[in-house]
Order: C-alpha cells, then sequence, then structure tokens
C-alpha cells in the first residue's frame, strides 16, 4: 500500500496548505465537549508550522442544511458555527488561530492573501454551502484558489465524495496528512491480522454494519453482536425481542446473514443469550434469558452471562476491532455490558493483541472506562472505518493512496 503524505511534497516552506480536517465535535452552549478530533490532527498542523506553511483550515460542523428551514440565520450560526473550533485550537497550539467568517470568496482570499509564514486561518463551516455535500465542481475551484497545495486530513468523510475530499483533488496537488497515514495504517492491519481477528460490533446505525459482517466474515474468527444491531439478528431468526429497537428496513439483510449463520458459521457469529431488559418506561430492569422475552419488554444492555461469554473470546484474540456500543450506555442502568468490554479490550491490546475502537459512542464509552490510552488505534471516523475495512470506495482517499 501506498500513501502519498505531505511529507512527499516539494518545496512547501512558506506554501498556502489547505487542510481538509474533522473537527466535527459536540458543542454545547458554544462550549466544545471533546477534542478527540482536533487532538488527533495536530501532528499534521505542527509539521506544516515547522516548514512555515500557511495554514488554511476547512471542516464542517453538523448538518446545518437539513435544518435551513426551522432555524433562522442567527440560530444555525449560533449551533453550526466553526468560531468556538478556532478559540480551542488557538488553546492547544499556544498561539493564535483566525477565523474567517465564510468558506470561499473575495474577503476570505483577501485574508488570506495577508497571512504571514506561520499563520493559521479556519474557516466557516464548510457545510453552509450547498456545493460542499453535492461535491459540485465549482464550489471545489473556490476553494482551490484559497491554496498552493491541498492536504486530506479528514478520515471521519473521506468515505464521502465531499468537494473538499473529493473534486478539489482535481485542481491542486495532494497529499494525505499524518492522521490519514496513520488511521490507513492502523487499519490495514485489521484487513492482514494476526489470527485470532475478533470483531465486537454493536449500536445503532445497521444497514453499513450488516454490510461490514458480511464482508468481514471470512477474516474474522469470532463476530461477537450487541446493542440494537443483535435485536435485527434475534428478529430475522424469530426470537421475541418486544418493543426492542430494531430496523426493520434491513431485517432482509440481516436474515441473509441470518441463514448464513445458522448454516455455516454457528460457531463464528455470535449472539447474546441474557439481556437486561425493561418492561414500560417507569419499571424496574431485569435479567432475563434471550428465550424469555415477552412482548413488552425493551431489549437495553446484553446481561451478565452474554458479558462473561464474550470476554472469553476477547482474551483469546490477537487482533480486536470494535465498533459500537452493546446497550443504551448512556443510561447508567444499561452501561455495564458496553464498559466492561471495553475494559476486556483495553486490557488484552496494547501487547497481548492489536486493537483497534471507532465511532462517536464506543470512544465516549471507551473514555469513561479511563482505559482509552490502552488501545492501539483509536479511529477519527466510525462510518469510514467500516467503509474502509468493508473494501467500499473511498472518494477522500482516491489518489492519495493507492491500495
Amino acid at each position: 500500500m501506498k500513501i502519498i503524505t505531505i511529507r512527499d511534497a516539494k518545496k512547501i516552506r512558506g506554501k498556502r496548505v489547505f487542510v481538509r480536517a474533522d473537527f466535527n465535535v459536540p458543542i454545547k452552549d458554544g462550549k466544545i465537549k471533546d477534542d478527540f478530533k482536533i487532538v488527533a490532527s495536530l501532528p499534521t498542523i505542527r509539521f506544516l508550522l515547522r516548514h512555515k506553511c500557511r495554514i488554511i483550515i476547512g471542516t464542517h460542523l453538523g448538518r446545518p442544511l437539513l435544518e435551513i428551514n426551522k432555524l433562522s440565520k442567527e440560530e444555525l450560526l449560533e449551533k453550526y458555527s466553526t468560531f468556538p473550533l478556532a478559540k480551542r485550537l488557538s488553546d492547544i497550539l499556544g498561539r493564535q488561530v483566525d477565523f474567517a467568517s465564510d468558506a470561499t470568496g473575495f474577503a476570505v482570499e483577501s485574508k488570506i492573501h495577508e497571512m504571514k509564514e506561520g499563520d493559521i486561518l479556519l474557516l466557516e463551516n464548510l457545510r453552509f454551502h450547498k456545493g460542499e455535500e453535492d461535491n459540485n465542481k465549482l464550489f471545489a475551484r473556490r476553494l482551490s484558489r484559497l491554496a498552493d497545495i491541498y492536504v486530506n486530513n479528514a478520515f471521519g468523510v473521506s468515505h464521502r465524495a465531499h468537494a473538499s475530499v473529493c473534486a478539489i483533488k482535481k485542481y491542486l496537488p495532494a497529499y494525505a496528512g499524518l492522521l490519514i497515514e496513520a488511521e490507513v495504517t492502523n487499519l490495514n492491519k485489521i484487513l492482514h491480522p494476526k489470527k485470532p481477528l475478533l470483531i465486537l460490533i454493536g449500536g445503532l446505525k445497521m444497514a453499513t454494519k450488516l454490510q461490514f459482517i458480511k464482508k468481514l466474515s471470512a477474516k474474522a474468527d469470532h463476530i461477537l453482536i450487541g446493542g440494537a444491531m443483535a435485536n435485527n439478528f434475534l428478529f430475522a431468526l424469530n426470537y421475541e425481542i418486544g418493543q426492542s429497537l430494531v430496523d426493520k428496513k434491513d431485517i432482509k439483510l440481516a436474515r441473509s446473514i441470518a441463514d448464513f449463520h445458522n448454516y455455516y458459521t454457528r460457531k463464528k457469529i455470535l449472539l447474546p443469550i441474557d439481556a437486561v431488559v425493561k418492561t414500560g418506561l417507569d419499571s424496574v430492569s431485569t435479567v432475563k434469558s434471550i428465550n424469555h422475552i415477552n412482548k413488552n419488554d425493551i431489549i437495553l444492555d446484553i446481561g451478565p452471562r452474554t458479558i462473561k461469554f464474550y470476554a472469553k473470546f476477547i482474551k483469546k484474540a490477537n487482533t480486536i476491532i470494535w465498533n459500537g456500543p452493546m446497550g443504551k450506555f448512556e443510561d447508567n442502568s444499561f452501561k455495564y455490558g458496553t464498559l466492561f468490554l471495553g475494559q476486556v479490550i483495553a486490557s488484552r491490546s496494547s501487547g497481548k493483541a492489536f486493537g483497534v475502537v471507532g465511532g462517536g459512542e464506543t470512544l465516549e464509552a471507551l473514555k469513561m472506562t479511563k482505559m482509552l490510552e490502552y488501545v492501539d488505534w483509536a479511529s477519527t471516523g466510525g462510518g469510514a472505518m467500516i467503509a474502509f475495512l468493508s473494501g467500499n470506495k473511498m472518494p477522500g482517499l482516491k489518489g492519495i493512496v493507492k491500495r
């Protein structure tokens, strides 16, 4: 695998470099709640600073255009402006990061024209422009006018054909940032694993994860399923799941994988054997065998027998990948399955096994265990990680990563 990184660029000193970052972080009341993605981008920014580059950073934040008819312009700016990111990046770097109130246009170009070597400018939210998500060539050309060199450091959106990660590469010399290099290098180890390879997968987003399971079922020794993902499989296998969350659009795919599971891989794809459930919103939670779920129950976590069962396989694995919680972990009553298995994965990583985790909720849960530092690689892109490992097209990597 060949990765064309910014280290390969010639004579970059003093050049204007457009860095597509992924600073899509949670913000509440103007305050950043988690700066993990910002910190992950620092090696690339610091590399460019050492070469006295003029750094122009573009990022997205949420999906503001989905709310354009619900919120006023002032409300959209308050909720989705990237202005708070400039302040946080300034604090982390210990140097001034200027802010541009748009992503393109004469005012932005004038501001860039005045930049000195080592200056940093953060652009306003790229997704305020429809052309970004449409992969519009005109918008990409306008972005390209801001710089001499393009660097993609936004792995989390590299599975999207968006203007700032895809079309822009037609107009500027393009390179991978150091975060992209690290993501690809570490995830590639999953595709060439030291056996046994174990996958722990849960969460809510069904379609891509079901495809991922199907794609990696040949490589994996065991696939452990929890969360709402497990509900789909249990439903497809004709188990009663009561009022539990299920995505009926994906039942057909789940059923096809369940059939595959039944006849060929009964010992490979493992499902919960018990669960923590509630019956109604005000009821007390209880543990039930999967065979004893009734029509009014809601499955909210894997049960203690499942935790012990899954942990046994994790402790024997030499390569581990985890994406998605095992239940409603944000509720203290239903966090134990996710946090316990997260601790087992972290304790197994960094020596005994090579452990990779990815996805916003997964990282949030692992931080709750205070063991995030022990996993070998924490990916900044849950969906992008799944897409990469599934062998799907990665428009943002095209031309800079050659598989």
